[in-house]
């Protein structure tokens, strides 16, 4: 589509008319309201930074029911939504497929964007979403709460401030369970057209995310896909890949949805110095969000850098205790929209930005692609031209 310059015609007029209120309390809404909606919508309707305003989704008695529940607007039609100039933000919590199309629309009216993971199910939609945003000047930002865990931002912190010396070996871990029961919760899931992938694309984009915040960009890949104990679903359930980083860094990565019960999931980080710092995000299955009741906290598993090791029991009693005053299936999702809501006013982009965003979906497609024409791949990645459409698997 042909980029609109900020500041020209309708979209400029209507942008002004809501970038008029930036003191005020940023006018909200939620597209989609489906099983994460509910913690969208507790942020939204919580936050000191954010005017809850109203909901639109497909389906008229959820939005009416949902609607009720928050006192806020239900929306006959997107149109509708798109064109309250009381709406200055959205949250996208619809099937990924759509939400390039969601988020291209939004960003056209002038509103900015925070959309579920995973971005897109291919790179030429991720593109076309970031191109949007920047042609209308409005912020896009990628749900990835999972940053904002503490001992996740511990090791970012390590590492960041040199204490394990340049990384040089990084392993991603995610041994987990998805079953018949979630597979049937909802018509699109486990299919290529409804979902663009399987564990790749929806269990592990946190962690895919979070292996390339700690060791930057990638350079390489080699991976294969299958699906080896799911068949009755379409996409794969297990993934596993080599990487080398542009730091010079390697890395691995073994996914998969088949053990029963789920085990972990786990980052690793080793350093020149000799020192390693950990995170394990999960202990079981990753949770599923509107469904999961209790969640194990994530903690920091391994921490050897010399002067540190006494930390990392006090950090697990610190993690462990915290799930007494929170809930994590919510709390971290909050954190990221208040986040987002502060890059708004404060016109800086995001922790997760649609860019950062991208960089999961990118390293997915690697994975594919490399089964696809069994070869290594190297980053950066090209959409196709057919955009990942193709029949069969998608290729992002």
């Amino acid at each position: 589509m042909a980029a609109q310059q900020p500041g020209s015609g309708k979209t400029a007029a209507r942008s002004t008319k809501r970038e008029g209120r930036a003191a005020e309390p940023i006018g909200t809404a939620l597209i989609g309201l489906g099983r994460v909606a509910p913690t969208h919508a507790e942020a939204l309707a919580s936050l000191p930074r954010s005017r809850f305003v109203g909901v639109y989704d497909d389906d008229p008695d959820r939005v009416k029911a949902f609607a009720e529940r928050y006192h806020v607007r239900s929306y006959p039609s997107l149109e509708r939504l798109l064109t309250d100039t009381d709406v200055q933000m959205v949250s996208i919590c619809t099937p990924h497929p759509t939400h390039a199309r969601l988020s291209i629309l939004a960003a056209e009216a002038g509103l900015h964007v925070l959309v579920e993971k995973p971005m897109a199910v291919s790179l030429a939609d991720c593109d076309a979403m970031i191109d949007a945003a920047a042609a209308h000047g409005v912020t896009l930002g990628v749900v990835s709460q999972r940053r904002f865990y503490e001992p996740v931002q511990r090791v970012r912190q390590a590492i960041s401030e040199g204490r394990i010396g340049k990384p040089v070996l990084a392993t991603l871990v995610v041994l987990g369970w998805r079953g018949a029961d979630y597979y049937r919760s909802d018509p699109w899931r486990g299919t290529w057209a409804g979902e663009g992938g399987g564990v790749l694309l929806n269990q592990v984009s946190h962690h895919l995310d979070l292996l390339q915040w700690f060791m930057g960009p990638a350079e390489e890949l080699f991976g294969y896909w299958a699906n080896l104990n799911h068949a009755y679903i379409e996409v794969e359930d297990t993934a596993i890949a080599v990487l080398r980083f542009s730091s010079g860094a390697l890395g691995s990565i073994v996914v998969s949805n088949s053990q029963d019960p789920g085990l972990h999931g786990r980052i690793h980080v080793h350093g020149q110095t000799g020192a390693s710092v950990g995170v394990q995000t999960e202990t079981g299955s990753s949770f599923v969000a509107g469904e999961t009741t209790k969640v194990p906290p994530p903690i920091n598993d391994i921490w050897t850098i010399p002067g540190e090791e006494h930390l990392l029991r006090r950090w697990q009693r610190q993690d462990r205790g915290r799930t007494a005053r929170i809930d994590i299936a919510t709390h971290y999702h909050r954190l990221q929209v208040e986040e987002f809501l502060e890059a708004i006013a404060a016109r800086r982009a995001p922790l997760v930005s649609g860019e950062e965003g991208r960089k999961s979906v990118e390293i997915a497609a690697a994975i594919y692609r490399s089964q696809a024409e069994h070869a290594r791949i190297g980053f950066p990645i090209a959409a196709r031209n057919d955009g990942g459409r193709s029949p069969g698997p998608r290729l992002p």
